[in-house]
């Protein structure tokens, strides 16, 4: 009984409205009722790593529960994201609830999720209304393998040991009712920034997406030791993929659009470009078998 006490404390702390003087008042005081269950995946755009180590000690989620989210635009973001639990802004009236979801802590290889692979971080039942900021917390247990040597992986000097995710809180996908889900795509190529050729800093970038409005390109390239990298172009968007051992690859989170596919070989395999490859969301484009030759 104690136990569940004490639960009830916790979400009933977790619904206290929390913002600061930039926010805009709301015109709802108070929360619509029910809830809704979030799935939040994470997903990885590849880097040239053996292996990528990030520890996730905690992800938050900042849901706006009144009726017009707009209203709060002109929130300073950056701040509500730094000052969890604090008491600076804390009005009644906000509308906006932090909720903790119930991942599993710890360290994540995220090379392990490339090629259309994934991983539910969270499905945890949280406020009705718009998501308007993830918060992932990083430990220290990062690092990276490269050529089979393992190197520390850095968090920058002077900031927080978090990223915030912003969204306008319609990007999630309700694919059953009071049931929502999102994809996180973990940009490894922009996100392990290298010092002096033997340093590694992590300054991770996301980009998330949804299946119900993407698209996805896949295939397969042989023979294995051409050591393919491909990468996925058009005018506005870019994507990159590194074939698995049996040399198949997927690409996701892809925009509506016609795109070329460029497949880097090594080991004196040439280089091949597929052009006129069209993509449609919620489809996945199969390109077939690519041969490379010498």
């Amino acid at each position: 009984m104690k136990t569940k006490q004490a639960l009830l404390g916790t979400l009933m702390l977790f619904a206290i409205a929390f913002t600061i003087t930039s926010c805009q008042k709301s015109e709802s005081a108070q929360a619509p009722a029910g809830k809704q269950n979030l799935s939040l995946y994470m997903t990885d755009g590849p880097g040239f790593f053996d292996q990528v180590f990030v520890d996730i000690k905690a992800v938050k989620v900042l849901v706006d529960t009144t009726k017009d989210t707009r209203k709060n635009d002109t929130c300073n973001w950056d701040r509500l994201g730094a000052y969890i639990g604090s008491t600076l802004g804390n009005r009644k009236d906000s509308g906006l609830v932090w909720t903790n979801l119930n991942i599993r802590a710890g360290v994540y290889d995220i090379l392990n999720l490339r090629n259309g692979v994934d991983t539910l971080l969270a499905a945890t039942d949280i406020p009705k209304g718009a998501i308007r900021l993830i918060r992932i917390e990083i430990g220290t247990q990062n690092s990276v393998v490269k050529d089979s040597v393992t190197y520390p992986l850095y968090w920058p000097e002077n900031k927080p040991n978090y990223i915030l995710i912003k969204l306008k809180g319609n990007e999630c996908e309700e694919y059953l009712p009071g049931r929502i889900r999102l994809w996180l795509d973990f940009d490894i190529s922009r996100s392990v920034i290298v010092v002096n050729n033997n340093k590694f800093y992590l300054k991770p970038i996301f980009h998330i997406f949804i299946e119900k409005k993407t698209a996805s390109v896949s295939g397969k390239v042989k023979p294995e030791d051409a050591k393919a990298v491909l990468t996925l172009f058009n005018s506005t968007d870019t994507a990159y993929a590194l074939p698995n051992k049996n040399g198949e690859f997927k690409m996701r989170g892809l925009k509506d659009g016609t795109y070329s596919l460029y497949i880097n070989a090594s080991n004196n395999y040439k280089d091949t470009t597929i052009n006129n490859i069209k993509v449609e969301a919620p489809k996945n484009t199969h390109i077939g078998v690519i041969e490379l030759k010498k």
